[in-house]
């Protein structure tokens, strides 16, 4: 599987934080999208999206999953400090809650690409599926 990231975030020195963890652990990253026009136009190619929940233009996240899940066939990882804003309607590995640990990114890109890539022994300890809490 590809191991290209696509980092949807508006706050840069977290999106900059998140793209250093992927690209020192070997992963490439195609880009960092901070609203929706931007996440879709940069999502061919990737396997995988970091995705917050409140972008530059509005709680956009979920919706912005969504569409790079069926449209693109985007593996899923929601980064935020508002799990509860997710909704169910997603289908995605789960979340991670800001602030974040880099181990917990790299258990995360782990799950997505289904390698070992900066993997850590049990992801599962660090992505929190949907629909439980953290």
């Amino acid at each position: 599987m590809s191991q290209t990231a696509l980092i949807v975030e508006d706050e840069i020195f977290v999106a900059l934080d998140l793209e250093r963890i992927l690209t020192d652990a070997g992963y490439n990253v195609a880009g960092i999208a901070a609203d929706s026009r931007t996440a879709i136009e940069t999502a061919p190619g990737c396997s995988f999206a970091f995705v917050d929940v409140n972008l530059r233009d509005g709680a956009t996240g979920p919706e912005i999953a969504h569409r790079l899940a069926q449209d693109f066939g985007l593996k899923i990882v929601f980064v935020t400090a508002n799990p509860a804003q997710i909704g169910t309607h997603v289908q995605a590995l789960g979340y991670i809650r800001k602030p974040f640990s880099e181990r917990a990114i790299l258990a995360a890109a782990a799950m997505a690409t289904g390698g070992t890539i900066g993997a850590v022994e049990q992801p599962t300890e660090y992505v929190v599926p949907l629909g439980l809490s953290a």
